[in-house]
């Protein structure tokens, strides 16, 4: 990783550097952060040459040789002092929460209206709502475009950044021309790296965040990371990591709960940390114990499904969304359980 001596290079200086680059068959990559762009060398740079080189142009600082197989999401990265922000609030210092509908219904769009209302009444920081939707069976409802048109028209009414998730290319760049802020990609997409990839392209120097889910075949840490690192190798390093239940599944739960990775990602990267609670249990009764469970890990923040009549909703808001009531007490708890984490993380 390669750390010029100011905030940005120039475009003589980053085309000075590039030629050196292309000399030795590599790339750089600049990555965007809060306090100053780096630039990630793509490709072999292990040639002792092309870092005597690169170090001895007058407007860089150092080369960082990170050994981790992800460069950009190591906790001794550059990047450690990349923030995130959600609304206006950082990711770390404030516990974040999400909430909103599993899926929009494009039939009987005063919900999703409602919902976000109440949600954001009841203390939320960003609303969630699917467009589109995996599902297992293709006779399933798939989401509707129109749905996209709510979101962006409800966003605008209550002023809260917005969450959905993305499958493919061509709903990235819809999302991203809407102002989408928080493009979600589901556990079934986790280890996708081209989508993972053109993610990263498409929304590279962008404030676009990308909350990413762990993959659902109970992928090792080091792979959830390594998934992230195709995001942040493309140019935008906001990238939220998701822990939402893994396989196989535990009976009684919709999934295995692993809110228990976020103190272990911690030790890892510098990413803060999301939990989905939702996905993790399934169903409504056992979600606000998961959430309790995610701030005690250590997380940053919860993303929940959220309905102002969870009976009324579509996809799998009737079985495992809470209502806005009971997510403002979960708000106030979690927010109380991170309060007191500060503590103890002081104590160790």
């Amino acid at each position: 990783m390669i750390i010029p001596l100011k905030m940005k290079l120039s475009v003589n200086e980053e085309a000075e550097l590039k030629e050196i680059c292309t000399e030795f068959g590599v790339n750089i990559q600049p990555i965007i952060g809060a306090h100053r762009t780096v630039y990630a060398i793509l490709g072999d740079e292990r040639d002792a040459l092309l870092v005597k080189k690169i170090e001895g142009l007058p407007f860089i600082e150092r080369i960082d040789r990170i050994q981790s197989i992800y460069k950009l999401m190591a906790i001794d990265s550059e990047l450690k002092n990349h923030r995130i922000f959600i609304n206006g609030k950082q990711l770390g210092r404030n516990f974040i929460t999400i909430a909103g509908h599993c899926t929009i219904d494009p039939d009987n769009k005063n919900y999703f209206l409602d919902t976000a209302l109440a949600v954001k009444e009841a203390g939320a920081d960003a609303l969630r709502g699917g467009v589109w939707k995996p599902r297992t069976s293709p006779h399933s409802f798939q989401g509707d475009i129109r749905s996209l048109d709510i979101l962006m028209e409800v966003r605008e009414k209550t002023k809260m950044a917005v969450d959905t998730e993305v499958m493919n290319e061509e709903q990235v760049k819809l999302c991203v021309d809407a102002g989408v802020d928080i493009l979600q990609v589901g556990a079934r997409n986790a280890l996708n790296y081209e989508l993972l990839k053109k993610i990263g392209e498409l929304i590279a120097g962008k404030d676009t965040l990308v909350l990413l889910k762990r993959s659902i075949h109970n992928g090792k840490i080091d792979e959830f990371l390594s998934a992230a690192e195709y995001i942040a190798a493309m140019g935008n390093p906001n990238i939220i990591l998701c822990p939402r239940g893994t396989l196989p599944t535990l009976d009684g739960y919709r999934n295995y709960p692993d809110e228990s990775i976020s103190i272990l990602l911690k030790q890892k990267t510098w990413a803060p940390v999301i939990v989905d609670p939702s996905h993790s249990v399934g169903k409504a009764q056992y979600v606000p114990f998961a959430c309790l469970a995610a701030a005690s890990y250590g997380a940053d923040g919860i993303c929940v499904e959220t309905h102002i009549c969870p009976n009324k909703g579509i996809g799998d808001d009737p079985k495992q969304a809470i209502t806005p009531e009971v997510l403002k007490k979960i708000i106030d708890d979690t927010n109380h359980i991170f309060q007191l984490k500060q503590k103890y993380i002081g104590a160790l």
